[in-house]
């Protein structure tokens, strides 16, 4: 089947999307004035009874999107669920997303009788099946314990009316697809199901093929594209020693911000956190190898400004949605390109600024290459160079770089000169022909022979290891010299295509709600 295209929805009020006064009056009460973009457009259409393919970044309020028109369906209904039976069955891959769409969603019921419960790992299995034992109206789930339940005959399925695959492609990427499948056959085939992601890889296309029927598809962000309000800065660094040692400085120099740190490894992110806390930040972490309680514990401090710091792998972080994080921080760069779409997804939510920092070892310029064919843009230099063999390509000028990083071509940059730290954190841009003169940690480094006083007093306070905030010039500062002051940059951008494959497979019978993508 072709795409239809349909009405773009351009609704400024819940009132107009055809929800009930009793929801209306909750909205109200905590604060919900005008629908986004996405759920401008998915809230009429789940109440027609769609299926539906919701593809739209993270803190665009996706839960609410879902959420509200399936609570208004339920409530109509009228019916309450069997003992050890659902209503509504919602996934996610990860225990914070859950936790975060399950709060979300008891705020949206109060005063109704819907009853909504939560199925994670990590937590009591015995406390979970006492909860299912009364029947619940809305599960919120992750899918690894949901089938430890189903095994146990602690819930069943079978008055499933609603299926809701929420951050599918980070499902698929972790592995889900197996139980996901195994859940949808437990699930009355008269369902609706709903899938939203924040990318639409060829997988996403045949899974909506697999599980949906005859969906409608809507979209508010094109896949592989970040928040317009983010800026997104590289420091080329010959290894993880000045790595930590330019993190360090930019937290120093932002004191007020609220940062995410990106690791790629449990291991990595826990020494890092450490390292970060033995110095005198206030840093915590999240990973696969913390328990429930102390993931939610360094989410609230996070949450509260008590931790200014938070170090976290992907999927821990996949969860989190703190409106004030301010930068985020990629000190390894993601094996997959999507990923890194997500991570600088976690700042500039709700209309506000942000920036995204990135680090590149040698050993991740492939990385950086895909990352930047994905987003079709090039990503502004902060500090040092890529090896002269891995160098940028020169296919040309591309255009601005979905808005990623004003004027980082042709030599323009928006530094105010002297060497001047710009206000919020942001490393000065490199122009095409000039010297770096930035008072920039990343810059100063590189071209400073010496060692730094201080990251000795940090070497001694904190052992070995690759975050023990030794320079690169500490240990070796001969090999410094080939990473120094960068020459002339070629100021080409290269036209990158941006956008993963969707197209094949089982994914063309779907139908397009609207042609663009912003509203409002």
């Amino acid at each position: 089947m072709c795409l239809a295209p349909r009405k773009v929805y351009a609704l400024s009020t819940f009132k107009e999307l055809g929800l009930s006064q009793q929801i209306l009056a909750t909205l109200s009460a905590n604060g919900f004035e005008k629908p986004t973009p996405i759920q401008a457009q998915a809230i009429p259409l789940v109440l027609k009874g769609h299926d539906l393919i919701g593809l739209a970044q993270t803190g665009t309020g996706k839960t609410a999107a879902f959420g509200l028109p399936m609570i208004e369906k339920l409530v109509a209904d009228g019916k309450r669920p069997d003992p050890r039976n659902i209503r509504a069955l919602v996934l996610a891959p990860t225990r914070e997303l859950v936790n975060q769409i399950a709060t979300n969603l008891k705020l949206f019921v109060k005063k109704s009788p819907l009853k909504v419960g939560v199925v994670v790992g990590g937590v009591s299995i015995n406390k979970q099946t006492e909860q299912l034992a009364r029947g619940v109206d809305i599960l919120v789930a992750t899918p690894g314990r949901l089938l430890d339940l189903v095994a146990r005959k602690a819930v069943t399925l079978t008055q499933g009316r609603y299926l809701v695959l929420d951050e599918a492609d980070q499902m698929l990427d972790l592995g889900f697809i197996h139980d996901l499948r195994k859940i949808s056959k437990l699930v009355p085939k008269n369902r609706q199901t709903l899938l939203f992601s924040a990318t639409m890889p060829k997988q996403i296309a045949e899974l909506a093929g697999e599980y949906l029927t005859d969906p409608v598809k809507v979209e508010v962000t094109p896949p592989g594209k970040a928040a317009d309000k983010v800026e997104q800065y590289v420091h080329f660094v010959p290894g993880k020693d000045l790595k930590t040692t330019i993190l360090k400085q930019s937290l120093t120099n932002n004191p007020d911000g609220l940062s995410l740190v990106f690791s790629r490894t449990k291991h990595g992110a826990e020494k890092l956190m450490k390292h970060l806390d033995h110095v005198g930040f206030k840093a915590a972490s999240i990973h696969g190898n913390k328990s429930q309680g102390q993931r939610e514990r360094a989410l609230k401090g996070f949450r509260d400004g008590e931790i200014r710091v938070l170090v976290a792998t992907d999927v821990a972080a996949r969860g989190i949605d703190i409106p004030g994080v301010t930068h985020v921080y990629n000190y390894d760069l993601p094996e997959v390109p999507d990923a890194y779409v997500h991570r600088i997804g976690r700042t500039a939510r709700n209309g506000r600024d942000g920036i995204a920092i990135a680090f590149c070892a040698p050993d991740e310029i492939r990385l950086l290459r895909d990352i930047e064919k994905l987003m079709g843009i090039q990503i502004a230099v902060a500090s040092g160079e890529a090896p002269s063999d891995q160098a940028r390509p020169t296919k040309g000028r591309g255009g601005r770089g979905n808005g990623q990083h004003r004027g980082n071509g042709g030599g323009q940059h928006r530094g105010n000169g002297g060497g001047q730290r710009r206000d919020g954190g942001r490393p000065p841009r490199r122009s095409a022909q000039e010297t770096p003169t930035s008072g920039f940690a990343g810059d100063d480094l590189l071209r400073d022979d010496r060692p730094q006083k201080h990251e000795r007093r940090d070497h001694r306070a904190a052992g070995t290891g690759h975050h023990d905030g030794r320079t690169e010039g500490n240990r070796n500062h001969e090999n410094r010299k080939h990473h120094g002051r960068p020459g002339p940059k070629q100021d080409g951008r290269r036209h990158g295509d941006g956008q993963p494959g969707n197209r094949g497979g089982r994914g063309q019978g779907m139908r397009r709600a609207d042609n663009g993508g912003r509203q409002g």
